[in-house]
């Protein structure tokens, strides 16, 4: 298992993969796993499902431009609003339905892995308990926990003939307090 630790930029994002084309004759699949980005906090002390901050709607539209020539065949969120919101920018980029989870949901959680486990290259937005949890789920490495202020973890997982590769990637800006790395 490999681990790499970068700040995500064009360079280094075209080096971690071929063309869509040749990736979808192989066999295997690539999974991306981020957490929502920064959710509007101020004033929502009791909302238990706030929406994004401007930041948050930044990172968003950051991770569209990012994965944008990636080739995705698939994007995954939990039905809340920071959540589907940071799906968003991607998917209608891309002109893709955004595929709902519930991470409480045995049944819910098996219908994903089957699906992110299917050749192809798919996106799984998350929270910070459950995008790590997803990531060791589906065989890959975790790292370590994810940090109240940390929007910037970018999973990238290769599922290939039993064995996963985990890198660890950064994008964006890191956010305030969050000791970016």
């Amino acid at each position: 298992m490999r681990r790499v630790r970068a700040t995500l930029g064009w360079a280094l994002l075209a080096m971690l993969w071929v063309a869509p084309e040749v990736a979808a004759q192989a066999s295997g699949s690539t999974v991306w796993l981020v957490r929502h980005a920064e959710r509007a906090d101020a004033g929502m002390a009791d909302t238990p499902d706030p929406e994004l901050s401007a930041a948050g709607h930044e990172r968003a539209r950051e991770l569209a431009r990012l994965l944008g020539e990636a080739g995705l065949t698939s994007i995954h969120s939990t039905d809340y609003h920071r959540t589907r919101q940071t799906a968003g920018p991607i998917a209608e980029a891309l002109g893709l339905e955004v595929q709902l989870y519930d991470p409480r949901d045995e049944a819910s959680m098996s219908r994903l892995i089957a699906a992110v486990q299917a050749p192809g290259r798919h996106l799984i937005v998350g929270h910070s308990n459950t995008t790590p949890a997803m990531a060791d789920r589906l065989g890959g490495d975790a790292v370590s926990p994810i940090s109240e202020m940390e929007y910037d973890r970018l999973y990238l997982l290769r599922l290939t003939d039993g064995a996963v590769e985990t890198s660890i990637l950064r994008f964006g800006a890191p956010a305030p307090g969050s000791g970016g790395e």
